[in-house]
């Protein structure tokens, strides 16, 4: 009579053949256990562990970028300071170089020209010496043809020292 009351809509059902799919639903439950629901969840929980292990390993990828990016940017600077001071000590080697060899321009400009003033002042003394003893025998000559007779010749150059001492002047 139970078995009517549950089963009376299905008409001819019997209790043996409930028993048998009831087994039959746990035995197929515990082969799905077993051979599927296992390796299911085992799979569903490696590639949960392996997404988290992505998760660190590119959290800990974006901290060493970050790291490396400040390192380069700090080398970057550093390389950039030095090319400045590079840059300025050639500038200061150029400006040196430069006002050493002004200097000794200037200097070999001033010594060639106290040497040229040296040379001309020689040039002149040896051309006042030459036109002196010039002078000195023309004017013997010429005072001798007008007067007609010879001057003592040390008399003679005296008195032409004395005239061209007074031209100099």
């Amino acid at each position: 009579m139970f078995s009517d009351l549950v089963f009376g809509a299905v008409g001819n059902f019997q209790t043996g053949d409930f028993l048998f799919y009831i087994v039959s639903f746990v035995i197929l439950m515990l082969i799905i256990k077993h051979y599927a629901w296992g390796p299911v969840t085992k799979m569903m929980s490696d590639r949960a562990e392996k997404i988290a292990n992505d998760l660190d390993s590119a959290e800990d990828s974006r901290k060493k970028a970050n790291v490396l990016a400040t390192e380069r940017q700090s080398q970057l600077d550093n390389s950039r300071q030095e090319a400045s001071e590079i840059v300025n000590r050639a500038k200061d080697n150029g400006k040196k170089q430069h006002d050493d060899i002004v200097t000794g321009a200037q200097d070999e400009a001033t010594t060639l020209k106290q040497n040229a003033i040296k040379d001309i002042e020689q040039e002149r003394q040896e051309a006042l010496s030459g036109v002196q003893s010039d002078v000195a025998e023309l004017s013997i000559e010429i005072a001798s043809k007008i007067i007609q007779k010879e001057l003592n010749e040390n008399d003679q150059k005296d008195l032409i020292n004395s005239y061209i001492e007074g031209l100099v002047k």
